[in-house]
């Protein structure tokens, strides 16, 4: 029989981070530059093209298993975008909206929540009314710099290189669910 060692998470954020990240049930990501690297690619037919991170779509669905809504809002609407939300189980969708302030604040009536509540990840200017407005505001490191200016938190990861599951788990940490879904992947249950 395998013996399993015991194990602290090695992760860790700043308590006073953790303290403006709690209490949040809608966690908002753009998609370009967070989701994905923010370039665009194109194939021959004309074709728009994304690459997408796997910790970044695990990170996503951490989240709704412990009770945090993850949607998203972005500026544009592609069929990989859609397949790929699609494969994550993300349902709350604003796309091809420019306007993401309007778009935030329906899809917190249609979840009954308030700005208290709301987690955003952004990194241009058409986050940063939702930014402003939000309890918790993320960006990536290359995010432009008035973004970053805003931002309670830059992740050390880039768009599409995981910052998005790093914003992630700081709502997880925050909320007291990261180290309970760790030990769930370390030990599952037998019938699982």
């Amino acid at each position: 029989m395998a013996q399993t060692r015991s194990f602290s998470p090695a992760l860790a954020f700043p308590p006073e981070l953790l303290l403006r990240a709690q209490g949040v049930r809608l966690a908002i990501f753009d998609v370009d530059g967070v989701l994905t690297d923010g370039g665009l690619y194109f194939s021959g037919e004309g074709e728009v093209l994304k690459r997408f991170n796997t910790l970044d779509g695990h990170g996503l669905k951490l989240l709704a298993r412990a009770g945090m809504t993850p949607a998203v809002i972005s500026g544009r609407d592609s069929a990989p975008l859609r397949a790929r939300l699609a494969a994550l189980g993300v349902t709350h969708l604003r796309l091809g909206t420019e306007d993401k302030l309007p778009a935030a604040e329906g899809l917190m009536a249609e979840l009954g929540v308030n700005w208290q509540q709301v987690a955003v990840i952004g990194d241009d200017w058409p986050d940063l009314p939702v930014m402003q407005r939000a309890a918790f505001a993320c960006s990536p490191p290359r995010a432009h710099a008035e973004v970053r200016a805003l931002a309670h938190h830059v992740t050390a990861a880039g768009g599409g290189e995981g910052a998005a599951r790093e914003f992630c788990d700081v709502l997880l940490m925050a909320g007291g669910r990261y180290r309970p879904l760790l030990e769930a992947h370390l030990a599952p249950e037998a019938d699982a």
